[in-house]
């Protein structure tokens, strides 16, 4: 078995991806794709990994290994095979997966911390925690990132009790670097495969991402993928699309994404698709700066070991 995080990151899909996999859990299922709802794994993966603290999974400490919906229950021993099969027991009830997907932004850290200082600069050592509860059992990390210059204003205005001021003074705009992110996952679980790809990009790339996170076969033809498009193009523009491609079956992804990007172009919803910019001081040369920089930090993201980068 595979355990696949969806990491998020926060301001980016908004759940859109787990909720799409949740509507096809059965057709994914039947290539044993494991999608359980968050509720089931959310708290109790929280719970555990904040119990055993950073430490070896192997070490005698004391262990959530099951949690009832009222409360949970604590066992002194290590996490080992009997003790990860009691938490998986919470999570999924089938006998047995191939891939269980777990998905939650808050995997990384909570919107408060998530430009503190850096970009999610606990990200590494959160993750380590996660994955040592289940140290026997093969992991993936899958993420989306955001160029700094709109995820800075969208995270301040989903966090909540920390005032502009307050917001303003622990950030450092111009430095966020989404690589010493992703740097601090690979050099906190060595070996553990990452796939990045732009929020930016997310419109184009969706059957791909999907794809990349719930590991189907060209076999399966997921449902309800268009709900993205749906949101950010005009009912005519899905529509002449929709029926563009019906006569007109695209070879290959980088075909549909030509197809997709040229009726954006021409249907795309501006209040969907453009972002305002409104905190103090954000200014159209410092946005084409924090822009540029991110257009850096994105082609050495590409060229990091361990990284799978999917692009248009």
């Amino acid at each position: 078995m595979r355990i696949v995080y969806h990491l998020g990151a926060h301001c980016t899909d908004e759940e859109r991806l787990l909720r799409c996999l949740l509507k096809n859990r059965g057709i994914l299922a039947k290539e044993g794709i494991i999608v359980p709802g968050p509720a089931k794994y959310r708290d109790l993966l929280r719970d555990t990994a904040m119990t055993l603290k950073g430490r070896p999974a192997d070490q005698d400490t004391f262990n959530v290994i099951a949690v009832s919906r009222s409360r949970s229950r604590y066992f002194a021993g290590p996490a080992d095979q009997d003790t990860q099969a009691l938490v998986l027991d919470q999570i999924m009830s089938e006998d047995r997966a191939e891939r269980l997907i777990l998905s939650w932004e808050n995997f990384i850290g909570y919107t408060r911390g998530a430009v503190r200082g850096s970009l999610y600069k606990s990200a590494g050592e959160r993750m380590q925690a996660f994955c040592q509860i289940f140290p026997g059992i093969e992991t993936e990390f899958h993420l989306a990132i955001r160029n700094p210059a709109t995820f800075i204003p969208a995270v301040f205005h989903k966090q909540r009790g920390l005032t502009l001021d307050e917001f303003l003074k622990e950030i450092d705009a111009q430095g966020m670097r989404w690589s010493d992110t992703i740097a601090s996952l690979v050099d906190s679980n060595p070996g553990v495969p990452i796939t990045v790809w732009c929020d930016e990009d997310t419109p184009l790339l969706w059957p791909e991402i999907l794809q990349a996170v719930s590991g189907h076969s060209n076999a399966i033809t997921l449902e309800d993928t268009d709900d993205l498009l749906a949101s950010i193009m005009s009912d005519d523009g899905m529509q002449r699309m929709s029926a563009y491609l019906a006569s007109h079956p695209p070879q290959g992804a980088p075909q549909r994404q030509r197809i997709v990007s040229a009726f954006l172009d021409k249907f795309a919803r501006p209040e969907k698709i453009e972002v305002e910019l409104d905190l103090p001081g954000w200014t159209e040369p410092l946005v084409a700066r924090m822009t540029e920089a991110y257009d850096h930090d994105v082609s050495r993201i590409i060229a990091m070991d361990g990284v799978r980068f999917l692009a248009p």
